[in-house]
């Protein structure tokens, strides 16, 4: 994959084929501590210590539609290609954390690609699960955030279709203009 949000949207699936109803997506990008951190958090029925040792290889899968499970390992080496780490912790019946810790500025590190897209796939195909994408941006004094609730804008919808083109595209830009805003209004 050659977009850190592909791999996001690859790990989320994971979350929402393990029964969650709340996924949280969490970005750091600390350029002072040269760190971009993604941690996907979710509730699903989480995983035993051997499931974690499992998924992490690449020829495990629970998916009946393929023999291989390339999201974790991919995923994985990605981070640790930058010279950053990898995590799972899990607790059955509560859930699973993934962490990956890149270094920022390693040539290494993959874009993070259109996390605008991401959300929107996510939140168009999984009408009754709820994401929270949280999006946090330090350099030097700078320490700017942005933050996507799908519950908020459900509420504000009213129940409205979010696959009606005009609701569609007002959420892609303001999640663009969000994103944008991180870096001073240029990405």
């Amino acid at each position: 994959m050659r977009e850190l949000s592909l791999h996001i949207l690859d790990i989320v699936q994971n979350s929402i084929t393990a029964g969650a109803k709340l996924v949280i997506i969490n970005i750091v990008e600390d350029i002072n501590l040269d760190e971009l951190v993604i941690e996907i958090i979710d509730n699903g029925k989480g995983m035993d210590d051997e499931t974690i040792k499992r998924v992490m290889d690449p020829f495990y899968t629970t998916r009946t539609t393929r023999k291989v499970g390339l999201g974790i390992p991919l995923f994985k080496n990605a981070a640790l290609t930058t010279g950053g780490k990898f995590y799972i912790t899990s607790r059955q019946g509560s859930g699973t954390i993934e962490t990956a810790v890149f270094k920022h500025s390693s040539i290494d590190r993959q874009p993070i690609g259109d996390m605008s897209q991401t959300m929107l796939t996510l939140m168009t195909g999984n009408e009754n699960i709820d994401f929270l994408y949280y999006h946090r941006y330090v350099s030097g004094e700078q320490n700017d955030q942005f933050i996507f609730d799908t519950r908020q804008i459900k509420q504000a919808l009213g129940g409205a279709d979010v696959n009606v083109p005009e609701i569609y595209m007002w959420i892609k830009e303001y999640i663009q203009e969000g994103i944008s805003n991180l870096y001073g209004g240029v990405q």
